[in-house]
């Protein structure tokens, strides 16, 4: 019966993302049309994540170690078990952002018009793709646009989630552009959504999110970036 009613709520939080989508979908049109309109699109992101999860009966109770600088370009790292992730970082980032995130999701009937304009897209198959990513990434964040990234590069098959090795790239990237890390721990959210939900459906909640203090990456030099992936995966690890 419990499966059961995951499986329901499942059908039903996807068809509140779909309806706030379709609903926000000519201003979709229209925002990514230029990089000017970022900023005014990114609201409408965070407001279609947060009441798409509200009407599921999702909510977010984000604790924070130190407040954000609204005006700061920050590289948000977190962990990640979920979809929900994505989500989650819509609410809690502000101004201009953007994501990094797997080729497949230009295919997502949601996400494809983010990732192929205000996001982008990486194979992890291919080393030409990530150096293009990191390329752009670099451009955006010269130009104040924060990069929300997960650096394990995917949800891993572990369940219950054990945080996965992170990737070097942001980390590389943040000291090469001096640009301040936010370590983000998204403690619960695999209990009420597992990955895409498939296996094990879905449920109300509260999720649990712990923003680190952001970490200065003005006094490293680009040779300490695997001291640098060991802090933040450190931090993170210890909120799980």
């Amino acid at each position: 019966m419990i499966k059961l009613l995951r499986k329901i709520h499942l059908i039903y939080s996807l068809a509140c993302i779909l309806f706030f989508f379709i609903l926000f979908l000519p201003l979709y049109y229209w925002f990514t049309r230029s990089p000017r309109y970022y900023g005014v699109l990114n609201k409408f992101r965070t407001a279609h994540s947060f009441m798409a999860a509200a009407l599921s009966g999702i909510f977010f109770n984000f604790n924070f170690e130190k407040k954000l600088d609204k005006k700061q370009t920050y590289i948000f790292c977190a962990n990640h078990t979920s979809n929900l992730d994505i989500i989650i970082m819509c609410t809690l980032a502000r101004g201009r952002y953007h994501f990094m995130g797997k080729e497949e999701l230009m295919k997502n009937p949601v996400l494809g018009i983010f990732f192929k304009t205000i996001d982008i897209a990486v194979s992890r198959a291919s080393k030409i793709s990530s150096f293009r990513a990191f390329k752009k990434a670099a451009e955006n964040l010269e130009n104040g646009m924060s990069l929300i990234i997960f650096p394990e590069g995917k949800i891993d098959d572990a369940y219950p989630p054990v945080l996965q090795d992170f990737k070097s790239g942001p980390f590389r990237l943040a000291i090469e552009k001096n640009i301040p890390i936010v370590p983000v721990s998204i403690k619960n959210v695999w209990k009420i959504m597992w990955d895409d939900g498939t296996k094990y459906g879905t449920r109300p909640g509260i999720i649990d999110v712990y923003v680190h203090e952001p970490i200065l990456t003005s006094t490293l030099a680009v040779e300490n970036d695997d001291v640098l992936k060991e802090e933040v995966y450190s931090k993170i690890n210890s909120k799980l």
